[in-house]
């Protein structure tokens, strides 16, 4: 898919423009349809009366709301009307969401070359563009990998923005290395557990590393306990599939000015160990319990092609599968971490936060600027903060505000919650140092805790728990349903915008 920019708006783009499809933004009116100075301007603009079949197929120009027209012998042959809602309200998720809109209706009717027309004289030129081509290029995503017979799709070739200056062109190439690491997120999640194995994580680190360069280490189960990770491996130890620890580095052709660490749960599928999964808590849904793996991969080969300057990258997924046999562990077990702490086993079902104690430990021993973890960690955050917003904890005010902001300007949204340090009573252990759950109350602020001691002290830190984020049963905004690729696009914003952390709190 091509990005392109048409500087000129409306009817005068038409002239430099042959494309089969038109998308065009209205505003709602003040009374109950599209705002009346627009549509008779585009009216004007098309020599095509649109007033009567708007009416008659109740268009309101609700925000997301989107109509199609097929106009014999005209060009553009397809026209489709998207709704922006209200004027006062209209920003970069509404365009996001209208963009998408236009895109899968573009697919619907079989067009391959799309033009969208918005209003985006209120926005920031720059980051309206971005949104417009992003949201273009991933709403019409479908995974069909797995269909006997595939339904037959016609993609638009190209993507033509109207009323975006040609000197923004050569930014939008990023935006395809963005997008394509959305898609391989989106692609592991979804991938069922017979595929998508711990060594199908490590093969996809090794394809990035290949096709777009990196640095990869593979840690073996010998490895890992040769290095202590009692914790890591406990999870392991009751799946016949092998571990795998991967460490993905990128590193900038000139000077490094800062280096840091995403780390992603890679549980491939998580049965609950001896705490059982019941089908009430959709353990058939668990093959997205990599989800964070997914997030960090995909960032990974974004990176890897825009190749940042001054950003050293290291990516950590310890994939392994959670999984009950004569050899799992078992509630009540203690383990030993690589940090030498020691944990109470009180529920096996917590087993991600295991995971990743001996990944951060691991990082944090890279020496890092910043370490952030991704984790579809408790479903106590899902509950907090639903299926659109993921939770946010941090050591580090500079971070998290840098996060905050990164997640924003892509359209991802996260909410920082509070580390409390006296919920951390909840994690004590007559027998070990802690035990791996704490009461419900609270669970996934204690869940980031645990996480927290077994980050340096002092680094700054940040933990996002997307464990409602990375999955729509509907879909929304330029998220088809399934899986969405959270993450992937706030944490190459992040990096690419210089990975600021700021100092611990």
């Amino acid at each position: 898919m091509e990005f392109r920019c048409i500087p000129d708006a409306l009817p005068t783009a038409l002239e430099h423009w042959q494309g089969d499809c038109l998308a065009v933004g209205l505003f709602q009116g003040s009374e109950d349809g599209p705002d009346q100075p627009q549509l008779e301007q585009l009216t004007a603009e098309l020599g095509q009366s649109l007033a009567e079949p708007l009416q008659r197929r109740r268009f309101k120009a609700k925000p997301g709301e989107s109509l199609s027209f097929d106009r014999l012998g005209a060009t553009p042959q397809t026209l489709i009307l998207v709704g922006l809602g209200k004027p006062a309200s209209f920003c970069l998720a509404g365009l996001r969401q209208a963009c998408a809109a236009a895109s899968q209706a573009a697919v619907a009717a079989g067009c391959r070359h799309l033009a969208l027309a918005m209003p985006l004289e209120a926005l920031e030129a720059g980051a309206a563009a971005q949104a417009m081509a992003g949201a273009a290029r991933l709403a019409p995503y479908s995974d069909q990998r797995f269909k006997g017979e595939a339904e037959p799709r016609t993609l638009p070739e190209t993507i033509s923005l109207i009323g975006v200056a040609a000197s923004f062109e050569p930014s939008l190439a990023g935006v395809g290395a963005i997008c394509a690491g959305v898609e391989l997120a989106r692609q592991l999640v979804a991938a069922p557990p017979n595929v998508a194995t711990p060594q199908h994580l490590a093969d996809t680190a090794a394809a990035i590393a290949r096709d777009f360069g990196g640095e990869l280490k593979l840690l073996e189960r010998a490895d890992c306990a040769a290095l202590g990770m009692g914790a890591y491996l406990g999870v392991a130890q009751g799946s016949d599939l092998a571990p795998k620890f991967i460490h993905f580095t990128y590193r900038p052709a000139g000077s490094v000015q800062r280096r840091v660490v995403l780390v992603g749960k890679g549980l491939t599928f998580d049965s609950g160990g001896y705490n059982l999964k019941t089908a009430g808590s959709q353990i058939e849904m668990m093959k997205y319990d990599m989800g964070g793996s997914a997030a960090v991969l995909g960032a990974a080969r974004a990176l890897a092609e825009l190749k940042p300057d001054g950003v050293e990258v290291h990516v950590i997924v310890a994939a392994c599968e959670n999984m009950i046999s004569g050899g799992a562990v078992h509630p009540g077990d203690i383990l030993t971490a690589s940090n030498g702490k020691t944990i109470e086993i009180n529920n096996t079902d917590a087993e991600g936060r295991l995971t990743l104690a001996d990944a951060l430990v691991y990082a944090c021993k890279l020496e890092p600027d910043a370490v952030v973890d991704l984790a579809t960690l408790t479903g106590a955050c899902v509950i907090a903060l639903g299926e659109e917003i993921a939770g946010l904890w941090s050591n580090s005010d500079g971070l998290a505000d840098a996060l905050l902001a990164a997640g924003q300007a892509e359209g991802e949204d996260l909410w920082r919650m509070p580390l409390r340090s006296s919920y951390k009573a909840g994690l004590k252990s007559q027998f070990a140092d802690l035990k791996n759950t704490g009461p419900r109350p609270g669970g996934s602020i204690t869940a980031a805790l645990f996480l927290q001691d077994f980050v340096t002290p002092k680094l700054a830190w940040a933990h996002l728990d997307i464990a409602g984020t990375v999955w729509s049963d509907k879909g929304r905004g330029a998220d088809p349903a399934g899986a969405t690729g959270f993450g992937v696009r706030t944490l190459v914003h992040w990096i690419c915008s210089g990975a600021t952390s700021g100092t611990t709190a």
